[in-house]
């Protein structure tokens, strides 16, 4: 009984350890899980930090208008995007994939681990609602293109993403080169904003469209 109730404390204290820390995560230069892994395996793992302030305007347009164009207006998760996800996998029976958050994705890379399990989401869920109270929308930006997988060869970040595709810094980005690194995330390995491909550039073309569009929202302007 007593080793049950030892390892019911440690899975509790295990799960509440991401509250306690990300509060402490409004300053500092932070590392997701992944890269922390690959770290520790001797992988090839790039990562220049860069301030919001110090990049292209047009990056974090750019992104967000491809992976969460809500952003400004939900508390960590996206709940129509959600509906209008699980709806789609009910009608075409296909498993139920999207609707991810810029902040779900930043709860899942900073104290998660990748994969589409029930328990990633539920322990996701709530932490990116908390998040989102306790960090300012341009802080969980920042955190996000600092540590999202944006190249082939272990390149973290936009900084380093940057200089692998364009051999330039994330600051002097084009809108058209801030819109082909948004335009391969998730799959870095199998996208490339180096050498892109038509679907690519079909899609570059598009956030192009979107992120210069009056009707989108920039908070993270004004809540550092």
């Amino acid at each position: 009984m007593r080793i049950v109730k030892f390892l019911l404390l440690l899975v509790a204290l295990v799960a509440l350890t991401p509250y306690v820390i990300a509060p402490f995560y409004r300053a500092g230069h932070p590392v997701s899980t992944l890269m922390a892994w690959r770290s520790l395996r001797g992988a090839p793992m790039q990562r220049e930090w860069i301030d919001l302030a110090a990049m292209s305007p047009s990056l974090p347009r750019a992104v967000v208008a491809a992976e969460d164009a809500h952003f400004c207006k939900h508390h960590g998760i996206d709940w129509g995007a959600l509906r209008e996800a699980i709806d789609d996998a009910q009608e075409d029976g296909t498993a139920f994939r999207g609707a991810s958050t810029i902040t779900q994705q930043v709860a899942k890379n900073l104290f998660l681990w990748q994969g589409r399990d029930f328990v990633r989401k539920a322990l996701e869920f709530p932490l990116a609602l908390w998040i989102d109270l306790v960090l300012p929308k341009a802080r969980i930006l920042e955190i996000y293109l600092n540590i999202a997988e944006l190249g082939p060869q272990g390149q973290f970040g936009v900084e380093a993403a940057s200089a692998y595709a364009f051999g330039k810094s994330a600051a002097n980005l084009s809108p058209r080169e801030a819109a082909l690194l948004a335009s391969i995330l998730p799959n870095p390995v199998k996208r490339s904003a180096k050498t892109p491909g038509p679907g690519v550039r079909r899609l570059a073309g598009t956030y192009v469209a979107r992120s210069q569009a009056s009707s989108l929202l920039t908070c993270w302007r004004d809540t550092r």
